[in-house]
């Protein structure tokens, strides 16, 4: 059904509701009254309509109590014979409500709830007090409720139509200023550069109780990322994981990954302890995200000017993370991983010459030379604590030991040999 249908049923039921009298008489009284019954409406619909109760907002609902009384005046005007219009008040409201992200269906609910209230305004206002009541017929009845069944459609295609064209430009321009934000906050930022000041200053992100922490999330299958609806699926899951700690998100696709900003306050004031880390506290939250996508997330940073800093902590636990740990902190990594992290490339071409031999004979005893110098490590150079640890005979143990003596030149048993072999080894990816 077009609008042009909608107006049509609309002067038809206008029409009909003439011919029984209750169209004229209801007017006088009902513009008499229209503040009161305007103001029984909105409270009526803020009561029934729980993101109307659920915003506790004054300006909200008087907003609402002086809609409903504009569709009073609009009602009066049509039950006087005037035009049906082209609902312009209506979508006024409706750009006003997207703009304020109220879902659609609250003030679609708020209609149903206040039109039957406008109904019994209309059927009421007939009747003259102190005089003999003539409360309108069966006929009249039917012809006013096929009025507000044909005003409900009317308002109701007007509403949607202007809110959904609204909440859509809103949203791209929203997604656009957005995607600025974060991309000046993780890129790094010119604090004298007076436009991007004023940005991030009217965003709030030059709070000075503020603290950050980046994450930065991917698809366990890095090709998925290539398609923008499954990482658009991974950054709405993202934020709707970390929406019980209520704190503020900043999310965007960039290079192949899913970028977010997590910002909080790190105490309310000089008197009143710390919170919680951010970062332990997101951390919790992302690993809701399910065993196909890895995270790397950053400690908390302390200022705006040290998000490219958490940028690329994020980085480096991402390399990390895998469908085993799937949610790494920068800060949970050991030293040790992280020297191997930033030295492999240039100690790969650089391994000793003994390496090749442990690496073909480690592949033939199925990877069992070097577990068992992990074990030992493990078990602090205790052999047969590390014969314990890999339900073998210690005799078994000694013998792997010889082996890698053997191949290597160096005692697995002596702290400064173990631990260039184990170096070697991880370097090597064994």
């Amino acid at each position: 059904m077009d609008a042009g249908d909608v107006d049509l049923g609309l002067l038809k039921a206008l029409a009909a509701l003439s011919k029984t009298g209750l169209r004229l008489r209801a007017t006088v009284p009902l513009n008499e009254h229209a503040a009161a019954w305007a103001r029984l409406a909105g409270e009526a619909a803020v009561t029934a309509v729980s993101a109307f109760s659920a915003a506790a907002s004054p300006e909200l609902q008087a907003d609402l109590e002086s809609h409903a009384a504009v569709h009073i005046a609009e009602l009066c005007r049509l039950l006087l014979g005037g035009p049906v219009g082209d609902f312009d008040f209506v979508r006024t409201y409706a750009r006003r409500r997207a703009t304020q992200g109220l879902p659609i269906e609250a003030t679609l609910q708020a209609y149903r709830v206040m039109l039957p209230i406008f109904a019994r305004c209309i059927s009421d206002g007939v009747v003259t007090p102190g005089a003999r009541a003539r409360r309108p017929g069966p006929a009249a009845n039917a012809a006013l409720a096929e009025v507000m069944a044909q005003y409900a459609g009317a308002i109701g295609m007007a509403f949607s139509a202007a809110y959904v064209a609204h909440a859509s430009v809103f949203a791209e321009a929203e997604g656009d200023r957005r995607a600025e934000l974060l991309g000046i906050l993780v890129g790094g930022f010119d604090a004298s550069n007076a436009r991007i000041a004023r940005l991030l200053k009217r965003a709030g992100y030059l709070e000075q109780r503020l603290r950050f922490c980046v994450a930065l999330a991917q698809s366990t299958d890095p090709l998925e990322m290539e398609n923008s609806a499954r990482a658009q699926r991974i950054a709405d899951a993202m934020v709707e994981c970390v929406a019980p700690l209520a704190v503020r998100v900043l999310v965007g696709v960039r290079s192949n990954q899913v970028t977010a900003l997590f910002s909080d306050i790190r105490r309310v004031s000089g008197w009143t302890a710390p919170q919680a880390n951010l970062a332990d506290r997101v951390q919790e939250r992302l690993r809701g995200l399910g065993p196909a996508v890895r995270v790397g997330l950053s400690g908390d940073q302390a200022s705006p000017a040290l998000i490219p800093r958490g940028l690329h902590e994020a980085t480096v636990a991402l390399d990390f993370a895998s469908v085993s740990e799937r949610v790494v902190p920068f800060y949970a990594l050991s030293l040790r991983r992280l020297l191997i992290h930033r030295g492999v490339e240039y100690v790969q071409s650089a391994l000793p010459a003994w390496f090749a031999s442990l690496r073909d004979a480690d592949a033939k005893s199925q990877g069992d030379l070097v577990k068992t110098m992990r074990a030992v490590a493990d078990a602090d150079m205790n052999v047969q604590a590390a014969a314990r640890g890999l339900h073998v005979h210690a005799n078994t143990v000694y013998a792997r030991l010889q082996r890698i003596e053997d191949l290597t030149g160096l005692n697995a048993q002596r702290y400064h040999d173990l631990t260039h072999m184990l170096l070697a080894a991880d370097c090597g990816r064994l």
